[in-house]
């Protein structure tokens, strides 16, 4: 193809299959088009058009198509590029969205390696005009992170998104502290850097679309940046923030709960581990793996955490009861035979641990 603008000029066009002094009865307006290139030399060559559906100098189709596909990519700045907002990033790019990222931490290299623009001040990030702010903070430090973002720099209908696990505390910061011309949408991807490794299809998604504006172009905006995982296989759940909350309190909250404290037993891997016991190992690994930061803000900022914290604790005494309740029943036969005492063939251990249970029996 040649790379040269085209020029055109008045001359008597060459067609193969017509003799030059038979095709001028053929005019275009009296003066037939040859493409020509002129170099920067004394020599004047001539590019002689051999089709008449050749293609032209520009390809209105291509570019429309191309504007399209710019059109659907975002620019997404994400704020807090720890190992979530890492996590993220690889497949938000590898969609081909711009991702730009900044962090109290230096991540620079690492942002490099993985295609994203990395920014140690948040005012220049903020100058690039973002489409979508993503925050990838920890639940504690949101309210900080958001109070000294300069907003300001932002276009005024910047659309902000939160993937934290609780959502009335962000959905409510984000309505208190972000002007009103701004778009929320608070999600909750399910999984994490463990769990979405081998991808994230059919790995749930929620979402809840706080504040959304009614313009097309806003709408349209919100509905690609939800494509980034439902393009991956998510499956995507919308629910209102209240809802999450309660739902999350008894599954997310309960599932750590246990598993930390599976984690301080200290359990270890035996020679003859059920299948029970290695989900129990399993579990733990997964839970520990997560801060403890994590696990505080989950019971901190979720109101329906305390309520499961106590249905646990209730749980398990009542279990407790149960079983001592049983044991109790076996030693009164034991102890309270027919004969009034205990069997001259019982062992010294087992009269000794069937006295000291009756002292303990009203």
């Amino acid at each position: 193809m040649c790379t040269l603008l085209p020029t055109f000029h008045h001359s008597k066009l060459h067609h193969p299959r017509l003799p030059l002094n038979n095709y001028s009865s053929h005019s275009f307006h009296s003066s037939p088009l040859t493409l020509s290139a002129a170099p920067r030399t004394s020599q004047h060559h001539t590019i002689q058009i051999r089709a008449l559906d050749a293609a032209q100098p520009y390809d209105y189709e291509s570019q429309i198509c191309t504007n399209f596909q710019n059109n659907a990519k975002l620019k997404i700045g994400i704020i807090g590029f720890g190992n979530y907002g890492q996590f993220l990033a690889k497949t938000i790019t590898k969609q081909g969205h711009t991702v730009l990222a900044h962090s109290r931490s230096d991540y620079s290299e690492t942002a490099r390696k993985l295609g994203v623009s990395f920014f140690s001040d948040p005012d220049d990030l903020c100058e690039e005009h973002p489409d979508v702010i993503l925050l990838c903070t920890s639940i504690i430090s949101t309210k900080v992170v958001l109070s000294s973002l300069p907003t300001q720099r932002l276009k005024r209908s910047t659309l902000f998104v939160d993937v934290l696990s609780v959502k009335e505390f962000p959905k409510n910061l984000f309505l208190q502290i972000l002007p009103r011309e701004f778009d929320i949408l608070c999600t909750h991807p399910m999984f994490g850097p463990e769990s979405g490794k081998n991808g994230w299809k059919g790995l749930p998604f929620v979402y809840d679309k706080v504040r959304i504006g009614t313009d097309e172009l806003r709408s349209n905006r919100c509905e690609r940046f939800l494509n980034i995982f439902a393009q991956e296989g998510c499956k995507m759940v919308e629910m209102s923030c209240v809802d999450h909350d309660k739902y999350a309190a008894g599954t997310q909250f309960i599932t750590h709960t246990v598993g930390r404290v599976l984690g301080k037993l200290g359990l270890q891997s035996t020679p003859i581990n059920t299948k029970g016991y290695e989900v129990l190992l399993e579990l733990v690994e997964n839970t520990s793996g997560d801060s403890y930061e994590l696990y505080y803000g989950l019971f901190m900022y979720n109101t329906s955490a305390t309520e499961q914290l106590e249905r646990l604790e209730m749980a398990f005494d009542a279990l407790k009861k149960q079983l001592f309740g049983q044991l109790h029943d076996i030693l009164r036969k034991q102890l309270f035979d027919s004969n009034g005492g205990l069997d001259d063939t019982s062992s010294t251990e087992t009269k000794l641990e069937a006295s000291a249970m009756k002292e303990t029996i009203p």
